[in-house]
């Protein structure tokens, strides 16, 4: 894991100890009622947000539109948005939620995620899965139930070549290293952080020692107690990844309203939310992404009103 010293202000601005940050996961919009976003006044959006005070943006890898899961994120390609979205925002922390890894080729990703690192001067933090659409994998080739091993090399790799100057190393999947190439940019902050999304079928004793934060869906209090347990336990003397989870969130227009949670939806009010954050924060979560997809509100109104009340609270507290 990072040293506290070591950690570069891309990890810092989302995960910092005894602190809680919230993030957007993108498209940056409100959708409810249909697979496909607009991307309208999307760079607007993200700059409001940035100077709304929200810790990251979070882009995600949907490589197809499946009829069946009816969702295409932003549809973007997600290293390719961060390199645009680098040059309209300044300091808010850019990530990923993350980067389907055993579709893509390892070498590319450590490329591409050293060159969003540069281009950000330091605020990228690269988040890795192994998806949610089995459907997808055939596409590419990939065997499916191998999805895990894969998983575990392609970061093996990522590391080596990013931490690593001529480095020397054989893979069983991927390419052999003989100490002749240096693959450049470095990271600008030494050492680029790497964020599991999802369990990505790890165990947590891997989980525990190969990436410097985690996020998950699970937002259950009790849920959050035994993993942060587990995760502390497994770490040993190291220092275990700082926790976050996702939800898919409508902020209710009315400050006084309940926590609500439809499926996997959370609709909640201000005031309601902030003190559920200020609990998670204490019992050690350090991260919150929120995906706006299913608000009834426009993303522009659900910022303004985050930003003028609840992050503002969070901070103070």
């Amino acid at each position: 894991m990072l040293e506290t010293t070591a950690m570069p202000r891309s990890f810092c601005r989302a995960f910092s100890e005894n602190r809680l940050s919230v993030g957007l996961i993108t498209p940056l919009e409100a959708y409810p009622d249909s697979p496909f976003p607009t991307l309208k006044d999307h760079q607007t959006v993200a700059k409001q947000a940035e100077d709304a005070g929200f810790g990251s943006i979070w882009l995600r890898d949907v490589p197809f539109y499946d009829p069946n899961f009816g969702d295409a994120a932003q549809m973007l390609d997600p290293f390719v948005y961060a390199g645009y979205l680098s040059a309209v925002t300044s300091t808010i922390t850019l990530g990923t939620t993350g980067v389907v890894l055993p579709l893509r080729e390892p070498v590319s990703v450590a490329k591409q995620a050293l060159s969003v690192d540069r281009l950000t001067e330091g605020r990228f933090l690269l988040g890795l899965s192994t998806g949610d659409r089995p459907v997808e994998y055939p596409a590419f080739n990939i065997d499916f139930e191998d999805r895990g091993a894969r998983y575990r090399e392609a970061v093996e790799v990522i590391r080596t070549l990013s931490e690593n100057r001529f480095p020397r190393a054989e893979t069983m999947r991927f390419g052999t290293f003989s100490g002749n190439l240096d693959m450049h940019p470095k990271p600008v902050h030494g050492r680029l952080p790497i964020m599991a999304v999802g369990r990505s079928r790890q165990p947590i004793e891997w989980l525990a020692r190969n990436v410097d934060a985690w996020i998950w869906a699970v937002d259950d209090d009790a849920a959050i107690r035994e993993i942060l347990a587990a995760l502390k336990s497994a770490a040993g003397d190291g220092t275990p990844p700082a926790y976050g989870y996702s939800s898919f969130f409508d902020l209710d227009p009315n400050p006084e309203a309940p926590y609500q949670r439809f499926y996997n939806v959370v609709r909640i009010g201000r005031k309601a939310l902030t003190e559920r954050l200020l609990q998670h924060r204490d019992l050690g979560v350090r991260h919150v992404a929120l995906n706006l997809k299913p608000s009834r509100r426009s993303a522009q109104s659900v910022i303004e009103e985050m930003g003028a009340h609840v992050l503002p609270a969070l901070e103070a507290a």
